[in-house]
């Protein structure tokens, strides 16, 4: 079963995929402490804490394609952080 980080690491890179295609996980595959095991039964584990791991993948975005990348992963995942406390949100999705 997916935890809530790997739902919120998926819907990110799945709606960055919308926008950039399949590059949007050949990106994510770059990010430290983070393995997909397969990208096309959406696939991933965290080899690291999951929340810092999360800030890399917004970072990852964001270095590529702007500060639209970050809030495109923000808005993205609104409905799944906010039941979560605000201590356990990464920085970036807040």
């Amino acid at each position: 079963m997916d935890t809530i980080f790997q739902q919120i690491a998926l819907k990110m890179i799945k709606e960055q995929e919308f926008i950039i295609g399949p590059l949007a996980w050949e990106e994510a595959k770059r990010v430290k402490g983070l393995k997909i095991i397969d990208a096309v039964n959406q696939d991933l584990v965290f080899e690291e804490e999951p929340k810092q791991v999360l800030d890399r993948l917004v970072a990852q975005y964001e270095r590529l394609f702007g500060r639209t990348s970050r809030e495109i992963c923000r808005a993205a995942v609104l409905s799944l952080t906010a039941s979560l406390p605000k201590e356990s949100i990464p920085a970036t999705l807040q």
